[in-house]
C-alpha cells in the first residue's frame, strides 16, 4: 500500500465498491487495516464502516453479523485462518471483497477461497490497464430460494417507517418505465419516462432494494401493483423534496385496500441503480 498511488488506490477502492452485496438501508463492513475507508465514505453514504486493525485469531464478533469485509493489500488475504474467519462473521450472502495490488488472477486463487467454504468466487483484474487482481467470495446463503435470500437482507429494516425520522441514505421507489429499455437501446427522439406507483395518493416507498423487492414480487402476484419494471433508487434528501406524501415500507396488507396509481417522476433525479 505504502507504494500505491493515491489515483491507483482510489481506482482500487471504486472497483471494490462495485461488488458490495445488497443489504438494508445500512450496510455493515469491516475495512481491514482500515486503508479503504475514508474513499468508500465518499463513494456511499449507506455504509457503517468498522476499521479492524486484530488479527483474525482475536475476533469475538458474533457469527453472521457484517454484510461484506473488504481488504486492500492485506498481507493475510489468502490465510486459511483469515478466510475462515471472515466465512464466520459474515452473514448468509455477505460478500469478502479482496484487492492485491501487485497480484495476478490465477487458478491456485480460486481453488483457495473454494476449500475455505467460498462461493461466487470472482478473481479477476482489478483496474484495466494497472497490476493488481480482484478476489471475491460470499457466504453461501442457508436457502435455495432466491426470495427467501432477500427476505432476509430486507428484515434488517422496519416496516412503517416515516421520512422525517428515516436516517438512511436512500429511497426507492417502484417504477413502470416507457420506453422499457436501456438508455443505450433509445432511438433517436425518444425519451425515458418514468412512472411510479402511488397507494391513496403516496408514493410506495422503501429503504432498500431487497425492502422493495419483497413487497413487489407478491404484490404483482396478487395483481395489487401491476406492469413495474424497475426499482428506482432516490436519495432521501430528493425524497424529502417531494411533494407527493411518502409511505415508507408499507406492508402488503397496508397496501391491498388503496387504490394504487402512478404519477410521473424525473429519472434524472435518480442515483445510479443498485447491483
Amino acid at each position: 500500500m505504502a507504494d500505491l498511488k493515491p489515483h491507483t488506490a482510489r481506482l482500487m477502492i471504486e472497483a471494490m465498491a462495485k461488488h458490495l452485496p445488497p443489504s438494508g438501508s445500512r450496510l455493515t463492513l469491516w475495512d481491514i487495516g482500515g486503508r479503504t475507508g475514508t474513499a468508500l465514505r465518499e463513494l456511499r453514504s449507506d455504509l457503517d464502516i468498522t476499521p479492524i486493525d486484530t488479527p483474525p485469531e482475536q475476533w469475538e464478533t458474533p457469527e453472521n453479523s457484517v454484510d461484506s469485509i473488504i481488504a486492500l493489500d492485506y498481507d493475510r488475504a489468502l490465510d486459511d485462518v483469515f478466510l475462515s474467519a471472515a466465512l464466520r462473521v459474515m452473514r448468509p450472502g455477505g460478500r469478502l471483497i479482496m484487492v492485491d495490488s501487485t497480484g495476478d488472477p490465477d487458478r491456485e486463487t480460486v481453488r483457495t477461497l473454494e476449500s475455505n467454504g467460498h462461493i461466487r468466487i470472482l478473481v479477476e483484474p482489478a483496474v484495466e490497464g494497472h497490476p493488481g487482481v480482484l478476489m471475491r467470495g460470499e457466504k453461501p446463503h442457508t436457502t435455495d430460494s432466491t426470495f427467501a435470500r432477500i427476505r432476509v437482507a430486507a428484515s434488517t429494516d422496519d416496516d412503517n417507517l416515516t421520512l422525517k425520522t428515516y436516517d438512511g441514505a436512500y429511497v426507492f421507489l417502484l417504477v413502470r418505465q416507457s420506453p422499457n429499455k436501456p438508455v443505450w437501446a433509445l432511438r433517436d427522439g425518444e425519451v425515458l419516462q418514468w412512472h411510479a406507483a402511488l397507494a391513496d395518493g403516496q408514493f410506495i416507498a422503501f429503504t432498500s432494494l431487497p425492502k422493495a423487492v419483497s413487497f413487489m414480487q407478491p404484490a404483482v402476484m396478487q395483481g395489487i401493483v401491476n406492469d413495474i419494471s424497475k426499482v428506482g433508487k432516490f436519495s432521501t434528501a430528493t425524497a424529502q423534496s417531494w411533494e407527493v406524501p411518502v409511505m415508507l415500507n408499507p406492508t402488503l396488507d397496508d397496501v391491498k385496500t388503496m387504490a394504487v396509481t402512478f404519477t410521473e417522476v424525473d429519472p434524472a433525479t435518480a442515483e445510479a441503480p443498485d447491483e
